[in-house]
């Protein structure tokens, strides 16, 4: 038989807590990429040293309130209790040890005692997407940004340590995990969403699922870069975002909707009062923005005290919102509020299930939604997103803008053949509505578009993808549009 060879497909190390972390990604020849994540400064042998024995020690040093393991507020300063007393205990132990490695030591024993153990530096880790424990037999299985999912080398031994995990995930977030409450669906404060089953319920073993909050989210100059859109869909896009035609993004679960929304609110200016409505904390608007955002709550056991999306859409129309952002429509009442937004002058922009143009305003219009066809004249347009699973790519499959009485015109679509988006149709609707509201003639918005793709390829060349760089320049770009077209052509360095 064939010996198999590993190949070492990318290398890459963080720091999390003062604990320096190296992660290979490899393949060795299965069906899916293994991810390798260590810690070179720990020995095997100093690891069952901390786990074994300090650990236990450690935890009879400090004094523990519960109102510091529940309070999110205090669980900071209960963190530098631990840490304090970790580095004592390490220099005790360890006396011809450096400072810098006393301290990853201690880092490395306040995560096995306060945090998730091992999970921990994969948390850090901001090129991964979701974290997966399906049982205490198989391995933690990742999905990495560039990679998707991949097996890696962690493997919680215990089905009771993943049970122990879950409880202390939901006792953070005023919840319980249980026998008689086996399912667990929470957010965390940094904006992780959690989901955990207990066995019975999921039938191998204990679960749970982590789905990590974006610290760095993607903006249109990555999409750009990766390909997801060409620069000139995206000056066109920028183009309907700047005077305030409502736009729909859709597609299937995991095409990048969430994704390709935050990447449209850069363009919102600076001076308008965005709200933002979601399930789960995943937009990052730029800092410095005029910006409120609203999240739904769960009930409580008892079934009260719950925040549903319906609540917070409604109550965002009596904020004096410039634009609202909503995470997800999922019913008749969301889409009814959505569009009567639109309706009384709003510029809205949401996400919805549908994996094509022609689908989304069959979603719209028929039951369990059920809009009058007539009502969706106030939405100017729709991108699609799409997931191509086999290649893992994420790609703008369609834009198409919305005519009178729920027909559509399909304006670009990418050709999968030879990856790339193209123009199908010339705007007749969103060119009237820039030509009514801005007084834009069809060769000005050409050279609108065709200003506005300058500007972005400059970004992309020069890798301004930051969320605030990205803002401010768009910021700057509405104050002195040709002085930063001129910055554009001359390929000159961008200073806030």
């Amino acid at each position: 038989m064939k010996k198999r060879v590993v190949r070492l497909l990318e290398k890459y190390s963080f720091v999390n807590e003062n604990i320096p972390v190296e992660v290979k990604i490899l393949d060795k020849g299965g069906y899916t990429p293994f991810y390798e994540i260590t810690i070179p400064d720990i020995t095997p042998y100093t690891k069952l040293i901390l786990e074994n024995t300090l650990k236990a020690e450690l935890v009879t040093r400090v004094q523990v309130d519960i109102s510091e393991i529940l309070d999110s507020k205090k669980f900071p300063q209960l963190k530098a209790k631990f840490f304090n007393a970790a580095v004592e205990l390490v220099k005790s132990s360890f006396p011809s040890l450096a400072d810098d490695k006393i301290k990853i030591l201690a880092s490395y024993l306040v995560q096995r005692t306060l945090g998730l153990g091992e999970l921990e530096n994969m948390l850090a880790d901001e090129k991964l997407e979701e974290i997966v424990i399906n049982n205490a037999t198989e391995p933690v299985k990742v999905f990495h940004k560039h990679y998707g999912w991949c097996d890696s080398n962690i493997k919680i031994k215990k089905e009771e340590v993943i049970a122990d995990y879950a409880s202390m995930i939901a006792r953070k977030v005023g919840r319980q995990i249980n026998v008689l409450n086996p399912i667990l669906d929470a957010h965390l404060p940094n904006g992780d969403r959690v989901n955990a089953t207990l066995f019975p319920i999921s039938n191998k073993g204990n679960t749970i699922t982590i789905r990590k909050f974006s610290k760095n989210p993607w903006t249109m100059p990555v999409m750009i870069r990766k390909g997801t859109i060409s620069a000139e869909v995206a000056a066109f896009l920028w183009l309907c975002v700047q005077n305030e035609l409502s736009l729909l993004i859709t597609g299937g679960t995991g095409s990048g909707k969430t994704s390709f929304l935050n990447a449209l609110s850069t363009f919102i200016p600076a001076s308008q009062r965005v709200i933002t409505i979601e399930d789960t904390r995943e937009l990052t608007l730029p800092s410095f923005m005029h910006w409120v955002p609203l999240v739904t709550r769960e009930p409580n056991p008892e079934g009260k005290g719950g925040v549903e999306m319906i609540d917070l859409m409604v109550n965002s129309l009596r904020m004096r919102p410039d634009r609202i952002i909503v995470g997800e429509i999922r019913r008749k009442e969301e889409a009814e509020v959505l569009f009567e937004a639109m309706h009384t002058g709003h510029s809205v922009y949401a996400t919805l299930h549908a994996d094509n143009v022609e689908q989304t305003i069959s979603r719209l219009t028929t039951p369990p939604i059920g809009l009058p066809k007539e009502v969706l004249d106030a939405l100017a347009g729709i991108v699609v997103t799409f997931r191509h699973r086999r290649f893992n790519i994420r790609r703008v499959l369609e834009v198409g803008e919305v005519m009178k009485n729920g027909r559509f015109n399909i304006l670009y679509s990418w050709d999968i053949r030879h990856d790339y988006i193209h123009e199908r149709s010339k705007s007749e609707r969103i060119a009237e509505l820039l030509n009514l509201y801005a007084g834009l003639t069809d060769r000005e918005m050409r050279e609108d578009v065709e200003n506005k793709k300058t500007v972005l390829e400059w970004m992309v060349n020069k890798g301004y993808v930051d969320v605030n760089t990205v803002g401010h320049i768009v910021t700057h770009y509405y104050h002195n549009e040709e002085e930063v077209i001129e910055m554009a052509r001359r390929n000159e360095e961008w200073k806030v």
